[in-house]
């Protein structure tokens, strides 16, 4: 069985995000670059699916600009036995994304697909989404435990209440979560040997696919600063502030 497990490049996130002068978008200028966390963990589980002896292969994918293929050598070095690039400079939105996954999930026929629940860049939560009803697959999002076991693959989710644990049909689309696991140190000979890995590249067209973007940013600013806090002698003062000026009441 194989796995398809799509990755992000995003700003790393240890770096403070800081916004263009002209408010267009996010300034990523000589700024590190990592990948997703999220999908860091799809990769790690994907990989201990395959030591397991569950999958056979495990296909790291990533859809941009080309120094996405920094990305996909981590992927390779973390455990993945191949990596496909779908290089395009256009902006990718998730729609996008996932139409470009479902065409390389009709042509490598995965029996799993497993990614991050978002990204931290726009943290969308749509794409893994998009994916599993455009492929018309069964989906579980937000996994903490995931056990794979007679063509079939149990997911334990978190919602609201607690969690709760679904039985999936394979192939399925699972977007993990946090708990999930705790991804690997990458080691100095797995990065050299991810080097001679097989990394293809396919244009968007090669796939059939349209990423021209629905969506226009009209403008990006950074949160107001907040205020400092004030003193109040006694509890009608500060009723008062709260409907006068602040007027929440």
């Amino acid at each position: 069985m194989k796995i398809l497990v799509p990755v992000k490049r995003v700003v790393d996130y240890n770096v403070k995000v800081r916004v263009k002068s002209d408010n267009t978008g996010v300034d990523i200028a000589n700024v590190k670059m990592s990948m997703n966390p999220f999908d860091e963990i799809a990769i790690e589980e994907a990989v201990r699916l395959c030591e397991k002896g569950v999958a056979s292969e495990v296909i790291a994918v990533s859809c941009g600009v080309t120094q996405c293929q920094e990305t996909l050598r981590t992927a390779m070095a973390i455990g993945a036995d191949r990596a496909i690039l779908v290089q395009t400079d256009v902006e990718l939105q998730p729609l996008a994304v996932a139409k470009l996954l479902k065409a390389l999930v009709d042509k490598e026929q995965p029996g799993l697909i497993i990614l991050g629940k978002q990204a931290i860049d726009d943290d969308c939560n749509q794409t893994g989404q998009m994916l599993a009803a455009l492929a018309d697959l069964p989906q579980a999002t937000f996994a903490s435990k995931v056990e794979v076991l007679d063509g079939k693959a149990s997911v334990t989710r978190e919602v609201d209440g607690g969690s709760e644990t679904l039985s999936l049909t394979l192939p399925a689309v699972i977007t993990a979560d946090l708990r999930l696991n705790e991804p690997r140190y990458v080691t100095l000979p797995n990065i050299m040997k991810a080097k001679k890995k097989q990394l293809e590249i396919f244009k968007p067209e090669d796939l059939g696919v349209d990423v021209t973007p629905r969506l226009k940013t009209l403008s990006v600013s950074e949160p107001p600063k907040r205020s400092a806090g004030i003193m109040v002698s006694d509890v009608a003062t500060l009723v008062a502030k709260l409907k006068n000026e602040a007027k929440v009441i």
